[in-house]
């Protein structure tokens, strides 16, 4: 009997979005472009943090917003209302951003007028971890509603990320949300991972984590 051949779909669609991830990370690089790839759960607070970040940052970087939903323009209607360019990419059910949507929806922007560029990705903790989008930095947000035993339950979301947001801590008072833990666990599986908490509603933490994505953006762009 011949020897079974064994053909490994997902290990070439990985291998392909890589490649062409990298040849946006070279693109963006040339042109002076920092991109930021924000990834979390529905309702954790993605598109708030990236309003209250444009606000804070207007004037000392040129960005824009490339939005990713399974259907709507709701999103990138708040972006625009802030004054700031945005691309929308309906996936229609895909569960994830991959390299060549993002590399479509920047050639709606213009990319020689801006300095960072934000993807807000679908709103899933499993997909998006594993799928290069060509961005220079991996954040996460977690929502305090949403419990501290999210890094034991989506290990990979955490070990690939440079930043976590630990978002809507003004919850906290009411909750049995353990910051010690969460810290704890996150450090132990990804040690490089830098940790903010912030509030979207009274504006903690955000200044913190403004001034150090702006520090960053200008260390690469130098």
């Amino acid at each position: 009997m011949d020897e079974i051949r064994i053909i490994d779909v997902r290990a070439d669609i990985l291998s392909d979005n890589r490649d062409q991830a990298d040849v946006i990370r070279r693109d963006l690089a040339a042109r002076k472009v920092f991109m930021l790839n924000m990834m979390a759960s529905p309702g954790a607070g993605k598109t708030s943090v990236i309003v209250q970040t444009l606000r804070r940052l207007r004037g000392r970087l040129r960005m824009a917003v490339i939005e990713g939903d399974v259907e709507t323009t709701v999103d990138s209607e708040k972006i625009q209302a802030e004054g700031f360019p945005a691309v929308q990419i309906r996936t229609g059910g895909a569960c994830h951003l991959d390299a060549p949507m993002v590399s479509a929806a920047l050639e709606g922007l213009d990319l020689d007028g801006l300095d960072l560029v934000f993807i807000e990705n679908i709103g899933n903790l499993i997909c998006p971890a594993e799928f290069d989008t060509g961005a220079d930095l991996r954040v996460m947000i977690l929502s305090v509603p949403e419990g501290d035993d999210k890094v034991l339950k989506y290990p990979l979301m955490f070990s690939v990320c440079d930043a976590l947001l630990v978002n809507k801590i003004d919850y906290l008072d009411g909750s049995d949300f353990n910051l010690q833990a969460l810290r704890r666990r996150a450090h132990e599986l990804n040690p490089r991972i830098r940790i903010f908490e912030v509030s979207c509603k009274n504006g903690a933490g955000l200044e913190d984590w403004c001034d150090w994505l702006l520090e960053i953006v200008k260390q690469k762009l130098s």
